[in-house]
């Protein structure tokens, strides 16, 4: 299992938000830039960062400082948050990102879905924010009635690379992983699955890897890490235990 640091970016910063709610921002570091070289060179295989502006925006609004981390760092860049168009999707992976994080468009545009996969085999990640099992768009502005496993079975045959599953409710809190969640996800597909939302301690980590008969990929880690309430190395060295 991946563990993945988050940077997220508001304005230009690196930020954490409570439960996706703008109004309940921290800012962590002005160079979101030099903060995705501090993990990089705590050990990340992977840096997971998202376009909050981007997210509500509708388009890349951060895009400049998201290609300068990859052309900084020297491991793999995955970028979600306003990707809603084939035009964004060739733009940044014809510029050193690695994947693309496709939420909302999944929901609102099935086709653009279908062809990026196509075009672009083992790039895309489908972004699942769920709130109480229902589907969040929009950078989780809007609900949907559109149930998170649903939406992930639609899916499945299109050739994703993995999928993130967040839980809203939880991210941000340090409340601990909605695990049961995960592992009814992770049971239901046969997607690579990354879980996000709610880590607070190194026995997340525990936790994810125990669910073993439904192998999680991948987890990602925002507060917690930025908080020092886990070290990423730490952590690292947790999940590769059963390696």
């Amino acid at each position: 299992m991946i563990v993945i640091p988050a940077v997220d970016i508001k304005d230009g910063k690196c930020v954490r938000l409570a439960q996706g709610k703008f109004d309940r921002v921290t800012t962590y570091a002005d160079n979101p830039v030099a903060m995705a070289l501090k993990w990089m060179e705590k050990g990340a295989e992977l840096i997971h960062v998202v376009d909050l502006d981007g997210s509500v925006a509708g388009e890349p609004c951060n895009a400049e400082i998201i290609l300068d981390i990859a052309k900084n760092v020297n491991i793999p860049v995955q970028v979600g948050g306003g990707i809603r168009n084939m035009e964004t999707i060739e733009f940044y992976l014809g510029n050193g990102i690695s994947s693309v994080i496709l939420g909302t468009t999944a929901l609102q545009n099935e086709n653009i879905v279908h062809y990026a996969c196509g075009k672009f085999p083992n790039r895309i990640i489908l972004g699942i924010d769920a709130l109480n099992g229902k589907v969040a768009v929009r950078g989780w502005t809007q609900t949907t009635e559109k149930n998170a496993i649903d939406l992930a079975r639609h899916y499945e045959k299109y050739g994703l690379k993995a999928m993130i599953y967040t839980d809203i409710e939880r991210d941000g809190m340090k409340t601990g992983m909605n695990i049961e969640a995960i592992r009814e996800l992770a049971k239901a597909v046969s997607i690579p699955v990354i879980a996000s939302g709610g880590v607070a301690s190194i026995n997340d980590i525990k936790n994810l890897l125990a669910i073993g008969d439904y192998k999680i990929q991948g987890v990602i880690i925002g507060r917690a890490l930025y908080n020092g309430d886990i070290f990423l190395e730490e952590a690292i060295k947790e999940s590769k235990r059963f390696c």
